[in-house]
């Protein structure tokens, strides 16, 4: 399933709700961490696409198939734009640059490749296999940038 992302801030809320509206529909509880760990990955990947680029984009979701309770979660931006992405080393000052360094802390598996049209980011999240307990789902986690814990609730 997919989004036609506009060059507009406005469509970081729309990708997050769009995102919330499928995982609702594919047995994915909105209270397991992986729901919010992923809401976040969308919010950053579509946030740089649209920032970094100013080209429309698409947001792809791939959701479990089968067995609900053991299957990975695929998210991917595909943007019109060539450049590469870039982490940056950014102070403890600055309001942004530490969305790839929270991908990385977050996903399970996350990287890119060059198209014909420009690029794909892509970032992965495992379901652990009782998603449903209280302790910490798989794609939880924390991620430390630049002195600050960023943490998957």
């Amino acid at each position: 399933m997919q989004l036609e992302i506009r060059p507009d801030p406005a469509e970081v809320g729309r990708a997050r709700r769009w995102a919330r509206s499928r995982l609702a529909g594919s047995g994915i509880e909105a209270d397991e961490s992986l729901t919010e760990t992923l809401i976040l990955l969308v919010s950053e990947l579509v946030t740089n696409a649209v920032v970094h680029t100013g080209c429309p984009a698409v947001l792809r979701l791939s959701l479990p198939g089968g067995a609900a309770d053991e299957a990975t979660v695929r998210l991917e931006v595909a943007d019109r734009s060539g450049r590469a992405p870039v982490p940056r080393c950014v102070d403890g000052e600055a309001t942004g640059g530490r969305g790839l360094a929270l991908v990385d802390g977050l996903a399970d598996r996350w990287g890119w490749s060059s198209e014909d049209t420009g690029k794909r980011i892509w970032c992965e999240l495992d379901r652990c296999p009782d998603a449903q307990a209280t302790a910490p789902a798989c794609a939880g986690g924390t991620a430390t940038y630049d002195g600050l814990a960023y943490e998957a609730v």
